[in-house]
């Protein structure tokens, strides 16, 4: 992919995490996650490359953030930055009870993109976005 791409990549994704913030400081999470849940897939072809450039930039604009950036923030940019560039991406918020512990990542066709694929198999799904 091209370095010019790569950064605008990394560029909308610095702003849908400024996004995430402002929307949270706002309206709340519950507005947060229906927005994501509405938000629908736009038809183009995609490649394992794309998704994979798209997970890298999302990491990159996370170093970059003014503030420390967590799994459920770096989730849902990275799901709206699939979504919109075509790919039909999911984010699970997982937990487990006892003890408690949670976990948000981001699967496309039922393979993990963005997390472990540990925490697919160890964490029962509590949100589907």
């Amino acid at each position: 992919m091209k370095k010019i791409t790569r950064f605008w990549l990394v560029f909308h994704a610095l702003c849908a995490l400024a996004n995430y913030d402002a929307v949270l400081w706002l309206s709340g999470s519950a507005t947060l996650l229906e927005r994501l849940k509405r938000q629908r897939v736009r038809a183009k072809t995609t490649t394992r490359d794309l998704e994979q450039a798209i997970c890298e930039a999302v990491l990159l604009a996370a170093c970059f953030y003014w503030k420390p950036v967590l799994c459920l923030q770096r989730s849902v940019c990275t799901t709206r930055l699939l979504r919109k560039w075509g790919v039909d991406a999911k984010m699970i918020i997982g937990y487990r009870p006892s003890p408690f512990f949670s976990h948000a990542w981001v699967e496309v066709g039922g393979r993990v993109v963005y997390g472990s694929a540990a925490y697919q198999k160890r964490l029962q799904p509590l949100y589907v976005a």
